[in-house]
């Protein structure tokens, strides 16, 4: 056959598309969990929370044990009322205040006089007084509703009358963006903080609960027969009680809280989740030929829970774990609420709630801000711990 019945092609590779770099399995997860526009909200809102915690009280002038009592029960936004170049703010208990006209507070206007009968109080502003009138509000209630008032109080300064119905602008409160509780204590600050003590015990106790429960149910698993059955017994007697009201018997039985009980309180129950997943998953996998083959060259037993059993189940453990935290976020917030959480003055989310229940319909504010960071945090959590589960679940690979 000779040489010219062939006919050269030339290089016919250029346009062929280039194979896709191999990626590992934490490679593939990490690709999947980015296309998850929930868990990436969830885990952005996460790192601001942390932020939030650990390097908000850096940039606060406050601590959040500070009480200043002039400026007590004082709102996140100010209905603030003009009279001649005074800026004035009238509280729910009829404290005054001046204040800049970008929102800052400047100081407490002092009171002078108070006439309980007429319902009148008279302040001192400069050495001028400022005319406080809330009879109005008494005397609505024996009048018929088409002759009531629509407003409170008025206030009265150089000739100069306001009504609390037409409040001449709202601003946000520069001094206290939060508002203040009923001692005077800022709530941006509190909050902060008790970020920081939910969002610690959550993680140590999530992290503890983790190893407990990973080497109980790892051991249970693989072992079997008898140790399986006696192991899960003392799971099922635990699992019997309502782990929130075992962790209270356990706080009661510490004659208190603190910081150190909760964590202690939270991590010897709440691991039996975590052994029961794992127990499960290890059962699956004891089976397979690689384990048997371990088994045959002679590989010790807590090798290969180790090396082969732990790292093939580290899935399901992940994302049980993320599942965990808001978990252990809402206990410790419900421990707190109740009374049996970190002392005063320190805060906790549920101290926050706590405290804001006695003055709830006057002062809601003191209750939304606490309730609204545990809200984001477990939601958050909870996003995240979704976006895990479909990203490490192997038969979604592609």
């Amino acid at each position: 056959m000779s040489d010219n019945k062939f006919e050269l092609l030339g290089n016919t590779y250029d346009d062929v598309e280039t194979a896709r770099p191999s990626l590992t399995y934490w490679q593939d997860a990490w690709r999947r969990l980015k296309k998850n526009k929930s868990s990436m909200i969830g885990l952005v809102v996460i790192v601001f929370i942390v932020l939030f915690g650990i390097a908000g009280p850096w940039f606060s002038p406050y601590k959040y044990s500070d009480q200043i009592n002039k400026y007590k029960n004082l709102p996140p936004v100010l209905d603030m009322y003009q009279l001649d170049d005074l800026y004035v703010y009238v509280s729910n208990d009829y404290n005054m205040f001046a204040v800049a006209p970008n929102g800052r507070m400047i100081d407490r206007i002092e009171l002078d006089k108070r006439d309980v009968v007429k319902k009148v109080y008279t302040y001192l502003y400069n050495g001028e007084e400022v005319v406080l009138d809330f009879s109005f509000k008494v005397a609505n209630q024996n009048l018929a509703k088409e002759d009531q008032h629509v407003y409170n109080f008025t206030v009265s300064y150089r000739g100069e009358t306001a009504y609390s119905n037409e409040p001449t602008t709202k601003k946000i409160n520069k001094l206290f963006p939060f508002g203040t509780d009923d001692l005077g204590r800022d709530l941006l600050t509190r909050v902060m903080y008790g970020a920081r003590i939910s969002l610690l015990v959550a993680f140590i106790a999530t992290i503890v609960n983790l190893f407990i429960g990973v080497i109980y149910g790892s051991i249970s698993g693989f072992e079997g027969g008898r140790v399986d059955d006696i192991m899960m017994r003392i799971v099922d007697i635990i699992n019997s009680v309502p782990l929130v009201l075992y962790v209270i018997l356990l706080m009661v039985w510490f004659r208190g809280g603190g910081l150190v009980n909760i964590i202690i309180a939270l991590s010897s129950v709440y691991w039996v989740s975590m052994a029961r997943l794992v127990r499960g998953q290890i059962l699956s996998l004891k089976e397979q030929e690689f384990i048997l083959a371990a088994k045959v060259i002679g590989v010790p037993r807590f090798k290969i829970i180790a090396k082969h059993l732990i790292p093939n189940a580290i899935g399901p453990i992940i994302v049980s774990m993320a599942m965990m935290i808001p978990s252990a976020v809402f206990t410790e917030s419900f421990l707190s609420f109740i009374g049996l959480g970190v002392s005063a003055p320190m805060a906790s989310w549920g101290t926050l709630a706590n405290n804001a229940l006695s003055g709830l319909t006057t002062y809601p504010y003191q209750l939304f801000f606490p309730a609204m960071a545990i809200a984001f945090t477990m939601l958050a959590f909870n996003f995240i711990g979704d976006g895990l589960r479909d990203a490490l679940d192997p038969r979604l690979r592609k």
